[in-house]
């Protein structure tokens, strides 16, 4: 088993140094390259803390809490369980997850055995993004939302960047050269719902178009909204609100003869495996960032326990030009990404 010595021995430096920055507890008092150098070595030998005998003299247990409400059982979400267990690992720390279905009495029971184990923080993932109100029992503890944010504006979150979605997708069609574009929506008290509109909104008068709202179309009449978007709108592209949508815009497109990416262009978002695969063509869909966000979420909650603003330097997806918005003093959006198929056709093409 490896220990602190034979990393110290390897490195030529004190215990103390390498304990300092294997604890997190090296800013200020430890050169970064050296920093750099422990952490590089500790991964090269494969070393692993002694999480018992750490917890017992630093009152640390180097376990975080996972609570879920229906992600775990997820697979479209569930990216947010593995960027958080990556993240957990590269910083030392072991994910205990926990999955409510949406119950708030077995909520509050879970977390009380999570502070019976001596969790050192929590991260609290919501199926989709939505205004949160914490639960009681977590007021007082280290808490960080993911795919949410704080009604207080006290806790930590990290969401995707709604707005810039709705923009991105509208500035796809236009790029295109389309002109008549329509936002096919969702249930209108979504957060989602009100920031995609207003990125479209503004990408729509940013062009000089008309923005056109075909109006929330409840989810038992998705195919009587798909229908009165191509019948009665005739629009030359369409921003979905999700693959759902765009499922049944395709579904009543093949039933017109109108064929998607030659005739019309559609984007939509979520860009969910079990939909993509079964539509031709191809569905150009902006993905989002679940894996990104269960990451962030982890380190910013590691931030807050040891109080060590170094921590959040060393995430490696955002090294790559990850862009991150803060919203507010406590809300954080992270960028998406437009993955690009088939479904949006050139003016030029079309001629």
């Amino acid at each position: 088993m490896v220990t602190i010595k034979d990393i110290a021995r390897e490195l030529n430096v004190s215990t103390a140094t390498v304990s300092m920055v294997l604890n997190g507890k090296a800013e200020k008092r430890v050169k970064p390259h050296i920093i750099e150098q422990v952490q590089e070595k500790a991964r090269e030998l494969g070393y692993k803390p002694n999480l018992m005998a750490r917890s017992l003299k630093t009152n640390s247990t180097r376990i975080l809490g996972f609570l879920s409400d229906h992600i775990a059982s997820t697979p479209f979400a569930g990216r947010i369980v593995v960027g958080a267990q990556q993240a957990a690992r590269e910083l030392g720390y072991l994910l205990v997850i926990v999955n409510s279905q949406g119950n708030k009495q077995l909520e509050a029971e879970e977390i009380e055995a999570l502070k019976h184990y001596g969790v050192d923080g929590y991260l609290y993932a919501c199926m989709y993004n939505q205004r949160v109100q914490i639960p009681k029992n977590l007021a007082h503890e280290q808490t960080v939302i993911i795919d949410g944010t704080d009604e207080d504006g006290r806790v930590s979150s990290i969401c995707p960047d709604e707005e810039k979605i709705g923009y991105m997708a509208t500035r796809e069609l236009i790029d295109a050269g389309c002109t008549r574009i329509v936002f096919f929506d969702a249930l209108p008290d979504l957060i989602a719902q009100e920031l995609r509109y207003k990125g479209y909104e503004h990408a729509m008068y940013e062009a000089g178009l008309e923005p056109i709202d075909e109006g929330y179309t409840d989810e038992d009449a998705f195919s009587y909204g798909a229908a009165h978007v191509l019948d009665d709108i005739q629009p030359d592209g369409i921003v979905c609100f999700n693959d759902i949508r765009a499922g049944f815009i395709y579904a009543e497109a093949e039933r017109r003869g109108i064929h998607i990416g030659q005739d019309i262009s559609v984007v939509s978002v979520d860009n969910q495996p079990l939909i993509i695969n079964s539509l031709r063509p191809g569905l150009t869909s902006i993905e989002l960032p679940h894996y990104e966000m269960g990451y962030w979420a982890v380190y910013k909650l590691v931030e807050q326990i040891s109080q060590s603003s170094i921590i959040m330097q060393k995430m490696t997806p955002f090294t790559s030009g990850v862009q991150l918005t803060q919203l507010t003093p406590s809300a954080t959006a992270v960028e998406c990404a437009m993955i690009r198929r088939q479904s949006v056709v050139t003016i030029n093409q079309k001629q």
